[in-house]
């Protein structure tokens, strides 16, 4: 199974929607909390291309996106197949 990092903040729905949908594949992944102007916020922001929002989500050193693009790859038929690798 391929390494899964997500970057969040607390209260955020997007953030606990992504997880919920991880959480529901079985997939184990690593949490950072990443608020405003924290040092893993940053990081996400430059892992990210320049993406300020939460969550940011990396499958293996993959940028996915965000919760919609979580959930898009998901309706695709793409995600299992991502996170199977590696």
């Amino acid at each position: 199974m391929a390494k899964v990092e997500i970057y969040t903040t607390a209260f955020c729905p997007y953030c606990s929607r992504a997880k919920l949908l991880l959480g529901r594949k079985g997939v184990g992944f690593t949490e950072y909390d990443a608020p405003n102007g924290s040092p893993e916020r940053q990081d996400a922001i430059r892992r990210s291309g320049g993406r300020t929002t939460v969550p940011q989500i990396f499958i293996g050193d993959q940028a996915i996106g965000g919760c919609d693009d979580l959930f898009a790859l998901d309706r695709a038929g793409k995600l299992d197949a991502l996170l199977q690798a590696g």
